[in-house]
Parts: C-alpha cells; sequence; structure tokens
C-alpha cells in the first residue's frame, strides 16, 4: 500500500516532468531535511504522568526558514507530518513567501484533556523542540486542534527559555500577544479572493453558481460567508457528523450561529426543504463549486466519478488522493489545489511574522489588502502555466512552486556549476 508521503511525492515527479530542473533539485526535494521525534511526559490533573508521541519536520529551508503548523490529533503520525511539511514547502513556494516548509504533530485527543493539561502538553512540546524551532529557524503556527491560545503557551514558553520576548517565534497567537488582525479568516478569505479571481475563466459567478462545502470549521465558514454575502448560493455544509442540503440556499451566519448554540451542525435549516445527508453523499451533490474544507482523502478514484461540480477548490490539505486526478481530468473537472487555494492562511502568518519582527501591526483592510495583492497574481501565474503546458490546475502549481525552489537551489550552485565539464 501506497503512504501519505510516497502519494505526495509522486506529484513532484508528475511535475517536474514539465521543467528541464537539474537533478540536484530532485535529490534535495525526496526527503526531508530533518525530523525530530520525542516523547512528552506530562503530569495529568489525577498526578499520573503520561507520554505523548510528538514530531516536528523541517523539510526544505532553501528559501527561507521553514513555516508550519501543529495539529493535536489522535492518528498523527511521522508520515503524515513529513507530507505535511512537503506540502507546505510549495505551498511557501506558490505564495512566493521567503520560507520553506514544517510541520509539527502530537499523536493526542485533545478532548480528553483538561485546560490545564492541555497547557502542560503545549510548553512540554516547546520544551522539547525548542532547539529545533526559532524566529530564523522554524516558525510553527496553530493547525487542526491547535489555536491562538495554545500558541501563545508555546510563545510564552520558548520567550521563557529564550530569556527575551520572541513574539516571532510563533505566530497564529491572540492579537493582544502579537498576532495578525485578519489571520482569523485567512485561510478561506484567501481561497475566496483565488475563486472571485479566476470566475470568469471557471464559468462561475454570484447569483448563478451554487457552492457546496464539505466540513463546516474556521476556514469553510468564513470562505461560505464571503460568497454567500457576494452573491453566491450555498447549498450544501457538513461538519464532521452529519451534512445538510437545500437546492434553495443556506445562510452561512445562521447556520454557524446554529452550530454555536447546539454545539452541532445538525437541525441548521435553510431557505426550503433541506435534506439530511452523509458527508460523503454531499461530495456527490449537485453544485457549480464544490469546496472540500475537512481531512485529507476526502475524494478518491471510488467517488470521483461521482462528482458532479464542475469546479472544486481545496481549502483541505490533501483531499484529493493521487489517483482520483486523472478521474477529474478526464471528467472535465478544475480543481483549484490545495497549495494555492488555502495559501492564504500561511501568506496571513507570513504578514504576522513580519510584523513581529518589526514592531509595526497593521490594521485588517492593510492585511485583507495585502492577502488579495499576494494570492491573486499567483492564481493567475498558475492558470497561464495551465493553459501554456496544457496541464491541470494541481500539476501547474507544483511546477510554477518546482521552478522557484529550482532557481533557490541553482543560486547556490548545483554539479553543473561545481562540475562543468563532468
Amino acid at each position: 500500500m501506497t503512504d501519505l508521503f510516497d502519494e505526495a511525492r509522486q506529484r513532484l515527479d508528475r511535475a517536474a516532468e514539465h521543467l528541464d530542473i537539474h537533478d540536484d533539485v530532485m535529490e534535495q526535494l525526496r526527503y526531508p531535511k530533518e525530523t525530530l521525534a520525542a516523547t512528552l511526559p506530562v503530569r495529568m490533573d489525577d498526578g499520573s504522568t503520561r507520554s505523548f508521541k510528538a514530531w516536528r519536520c523541517r523539510y526544505d529551508d532553501t528559501r527561507g526558514p521553514t513555516k508550519g503548523g501543529i495539529r493535536f490529533h489522535p492518528n498523527v503520525n511521522i508520515d503524515e507530518v513529513m507530507t505535511l511539511a512537503f506540502w507546505m514547502t510549495f505551498k511557501c513556494a506558490v505564495a512566493n513567501l521567503p520560507y520553506g516548509g514544517g510541520k509539527g504533530g502530537v499523536a493526542v485527543d485533545v478532548k480528553h484533556l483538561s485546560r490545564t493539561e492541555l497547557e502542560r502538553l503545549s510548553r512540554a512540546y516547546v520544551q522539547a523542540f525548542a532547539r529545533f524551532i526559532g524566529p530564523e529557524r522554524d516558525v510553527p503556527a496553530p493547525d487542526m486542534y491547535t489555536n491562538g491560545i495554545v500558541m501563545a503557551w508555546m510563545a510564552d514558553e520558548y520567550s521563557k527559555m529564550a530569556d527575551a520576548p520572541t513574539p516571532a517565534v510563533i505566530t497564529g497567537k491572540p492579537i493582544a500577544l502579537g498576532g495578525s488582525q485578519g489571520r482569523d479568516d485567512a485561510t478561506g478569505r484567501g481561497g475566496y479572493y483565488v475563486l472571485r479571481h479566476l470566475e470568469k475563466e471557471l464559468g462561475v459567478a454570484p447569483e448563478k453558481s451554487r457552492v457546496v462545502l464539505q466540513g463546516f470549521g474556521n476556514a469553510s465558514f468564513h470562505c461560505a460567508r464571503l460568497l454567500h454575502d457576494d452573491g453566491y448560493k450555498v447549498v450544501g455544509l457538513s461538519d464532521s457528523r452529519s451534512a445538510i442540503y437545500d437546492p434553495d440556499g443556506i445562510d452561512p451566519h445562521a447556520a454557524m450561529a446554529h452550530k454555536r448554540k447546539s454545539g452541532a451542525l445538525a437541525g441548521a435549516k435553510g431557505n426550503g426543504a433541506t435534506k439530511d445527508l452523509t458527508n460523503a453523499e454531499l461530495l456527490e451533490a449537485e453544485c457549480d463549486v464544490l469546496v472540500p474544507a475537512a481531512l485529507e482523502n476526502q475524494i478518491t478514484a471510488s467517488n470521483a466519478e461521482k462528482i458532479q461540480a464542475p469546479v472544486i477548490v481545496e481549502l483541505a490539505n490533501g483531499p484529493t488522493m493521487p489517483e482520483a486526478d486523472p478521474i477529474l481530468a478526464k471528467a472535465g473537472k478544475t480543481v483549484i489545489p490545495d497549495i494555492l487555494a488555502n495559501s492564504g492562511g500561511v501568506t496571513v502568518s507570513y504578514f504576522e511574522w513580519v510584523q513581529n519582527k518589526s514592531g509595526f501591526y497593521w490594521d485588517a483592510d492593510e492585511v485583507h489588502r495585502r492577502l488579495k495583492q499576494t494570492i491573486a497574481p499567483e492564481a493567475e501565474r498558475i492558470w497561464a502555466m495551465r493553459k501554456k503546458k496544457d496541464i491541470d490546475m494541481r500539476t501547474a502549481a507544483y511546477v510554477h512552486a518546482l521552478e522557484r525552489i529550482a532557481e533557490a537551489v541553482d543560486a547556490r550552485g548545483t554539479q553543473d556549476y561545481f562540475n562543468p565539464d563532468g
């Protein structure tokens, strides 16, 4: 069985077929620069000690310090962490940020931790990886089941160990502790900007196009509300337990208010006869734009032929398995890949890092302006690459990123420089 990391590298190989790059570049990108595993002993509230497996991967730092989130999830493993760091390497290059890719994680179910236990675990992570991270070396951020307060604990722990306030070591912090305005909706807003910028080419538009979003967390909600407010009709939403579909439309503001009040999306109503579906059924529902915004590997070889949406915007990391890509392409579907569609989060994390280092902070309108100014031209370049080379959008995005990484590797010298006659 092919593992997640091998699947990710298949996309690198596919992109390399469309470029004349040196073997040194491919050799450097096949494996991470360094990966560290640790065991985190944590004192629990009942006085016992539990140990949690943890990892941090710095995949490639050719273009700058590595950057990537830390997720707390019971299924986290080294393969997943390396894969996510690989994706971050290309995501940062797509957005033209001066970063490489990194990622971290702890195998833990945070639903079984008290708040004090969660704080001890967060600080234990920094204690274990303090020599691995740093503002000029590796800059973590929140990811699945981590948030602003977890980042605050981590930044505080690092600052204590450094004996100096060091806000730039972590992004995604609360605004009162050096976080950036506009970070909360950055991932969803980035996907929204990409879709709006390419809507003429994609054949979608407000007032005529229907959107389904699988997943209804932070990124999905903000993308849904922005599209809804512009006139797109949101017809389907889901969370981890249920899905709803209403061809007459669903107000995402009202759906989120229901979810916050009841603790679940189930029971939320649209404008007409709202139907309850499974997550799998929602992916296959009739719509013009499908936004997978939940977990990896949701669109597979088994269900790709059943996807009705002509446009897929990957707000989640890795929601489409490699074997599904050719099926979607053959069916004429356009996939806006994750390394472009959800790059708004890391872009605003970069803005936070810049603001921390300069000590000068921007308002939300400035952050939104800079995000759009960064992400829209990259979407346009990748679309142009797609047309120029007659390839799908995902491959075009990887080609675009690989060109930038290769240029940085070449700038330090390859075999052609050191042995020009060889």
